[in-house]
């Protein structure tokens, strides 16, 4: 099921590596000044709000399967 998310990206080289699913925009703004503080050259953070398929974790908790990109 396609859903509206927020997600936290990390971008190595242009490239997508991870997708964090963020609860709101706030919270993604903050942990992309936390990673920036640890940054290398080729590695980039930026929060998205986009459609995404989630998939549900053992814990109960929910993280991003697929991004839908435009």
């Amino acid at each position: 099921m396609e859903q509206m998310v927020i997600a936290l990206l990390m971008l190595v080289n242009n490239e997508i590596k991870e997708a964090r699913l963020q609860p709101d925009l706030s919270t993604c703004l903050k942990g992309k000044r936390i990673a920036n503080r640890d940054v290398s050259n080729n590695v980039e953070y930026r929060c998205i709000k986009s459609l995404a398929e989630l998939e549900d974790n053992i814990d109960g908790s929910k993280s991003i399967k697929k991004l839908i990109l435009n």
